[in-house]
């Protein structure tokens, strides 16, 4: 039996999902919005914690972050419902996701050596995969283990519906080789903290373990690096998703300079963090490992 906390965690994540998929989905994405902010409300230590992220990474003052956070948190909730209702989407997809850039996708994808899509817990992450898996290509995701198994049974469950293959745990290296070789398409979200085990290289302009396994495998197999992100547009329309070209390595062939090119990555990631900061997860405590023990 799992622990009581857990099992009310999952207990409200199962009335959410209900009520996700009850509700049309404009309604859904509102209470979304509503409970992130309840979430943000009632969470004051990790919400602190986030708005001096906030104000350390972007330059912003405290009340500008306050804002940035709040937005953060309400998006998340819209990003949560969004996903539970995708078994939903068979209709109206295209209505919902307007892709753009997806030239760049399909001639890095049509080399056969496989597609690394860069990107980070960033807007509605998972619709942004179920639309790649929507337009025909074979999407693949790294599983999120979560301390509740039935909640990484749960997101496996949600990608499956929409096309989406779930593939290990973690960064499962095997798995990824096995994708890749196979000339599919790999999700991976770089804006994590490995820890000892990541290169230290700027994210957002300030020191951050970086995992490099995606960067190593691209060199090693030729595979493409694609970045993808996706905007929730203000009007609660739905959302504009970017495909931008591959990236090319700094000094030769992409990964051939590690550590420039793991850079490289983090640039993109934070040029567009800095440009849709409410759009990005600073409740994640990005600088574990290099800032915030210090």
């Amino acid at each position: 039996m799992p622990p009581r906390r857990q099992q009310k965690t999952w207990c409200a994540l199962s009335c959410i999902e209900r009520l996700a998929r009850l509700l049309p989905r404009r309604s859904a994405v509102a209470l979304g919005a509503f409970l992130g902010g309840v979430v943000h409300f009632v969470s004051r230590k990790k919400v602190d914690a986030a708005e001096a992220r906030c104000v350390r990474a972007l330059g912003v003052g405290v009340t500008t972050a306050r804002e940035i956070v709040a937005r953060s948190y309400r998006n998340l909730g819209r990003s949560v419902m969004e996903f539970y209702r995708l078994p939903l989407l068979s209709d109206g997809w295209d209505r919902l996701v307007t892709v753009h850039g997806e030239e760049h996708l399909r001639r890095a994808h049509e080399r056969g050596r496989g597609v690394i899509l860069l990107t980070a817990h960033f807007g509605s992450w998972e619709l942004a995969a179920a639309t790649v898996a929507r337009r025909g290509f074979p999407m693949n995701a790294i599983g999120a283990e979560q301390r509740d198994e039935r909640v990484t049974e749960k997101i496996a469950s949600l990608r499956a519906s929409a096309g989406v293959t779930t593939i290990g745990k973690g960064f499962d290296l095997k798995a990824a080789l096995r994708c890749l070789r196979e000339g599919q398409i790999l999700g991976v979200l770089l804006d994590q903290d490995p820890r000892e085990k990541g290169m230290v290289v700027p994210f957002l302009g300030l020191p951050a373990s970086t995992p490099y396994g995606p960067v190593k495998l691209a060199h090693r197999l030729g595979a493409a690096v694609v970045p993808l992100f996706i905007v929730r547009r203000p009007d609660g329309t739905g959302h504009d998703l970017h495909l931008l070209p591959e990236l090319e390595g700094r000094d030769g062939p992409f990964g051939e300079d590690l550590e420039a090119d793991l850079a490289l990555c983090n640039e993109v990631l934070s040029r567009w963090i800095a440009e849709y900061p409410d759009h990005w997860l600073w409740l994640y405590p990005r600088w574990m490992s290099t800032l915030d023990r210090r």
